[in-house]
């Protein structure tokens, strides 16, 4: 989505949202030279933004007390394991499964969290403790499948054709190749 669209969706909604700001600091980055039609997108933008038509969302009013207490708790037994037995596990992938598994305890000021904590802590550390160590033997008893491959590059259509061309010709037997390509 270009900065138009973006300023023109705060119009219509009365918010930027922060991915949408996030998405025009990029562009504005990336960017050797604006159109002016950016440009003039990003003054009316400025404009709704100094009179109050469009308010900016704060990034996080929230947060989520659970997502600390199971990072925590995966740290401490994916560091144990790992110094155990030479194996690297997902952190992203075991916090994630346990804390689909898991009530959240959102807050929103600082004694909010505070109460969270406690109250888990008290509660449900037997529960995370658990879920934890279950995505662990979730996440050990996934087989690895082709460790060595990799992501297909994104960097251009042509480039993208050319490896997925390549993977076919190494893996179709029946592969035909576009008109002025050869197969091996």
């Amino acid at each position: 989505m270009g900065i138009q669209e973006i300023v023109e969706q705060a119009l219509r909604n009365g918010y930027l949202t922060p991915t949408q700001e996030a998405e025009v600091g990029r562009i504005c980055d990336k960017a050797t030279e604006l159109s002016v039609e950016d440009y003039m997108a990003l003054d009316r933008l400025m404009g709704a933004l100094l009179t109050g038509q469009v308010v900016a969302v704060p990034r996080k009013q929230f947060i989520n007390v659970m997502e600390e207490l199971v990072l925590t708790e995966a740290i401490t037994r994916i560091a144990a394991i790992e110094a155990e037995q030479k194996c690297a596990l997902d952190l992203g992938d075991i916090a994630a499964y346990a804390l689909n598994r898991l009530p959240p305890l959102y807050a929103t000021t600082e004694e909010g969290a505070q109460y969270q904590r406690q109250r888990a802590e008290e509660e449900l550390m037997d529960l995370i403790r658990t879920q934890v160590q279950e995505a662990i033997n979730h996440s050990m008893a996934r087989p690895q499948f082709h460790p060595e491959r990799s992501a297909i590059g994104k960097t251009s259509g042509k480039e993208v054709f050319t490896q997925v061309s390549s993977l076919l010709q190494a893996y179709a037997n029946d592969y035909e190749c576009p008109k002025g390509e050869s197969a091996r």
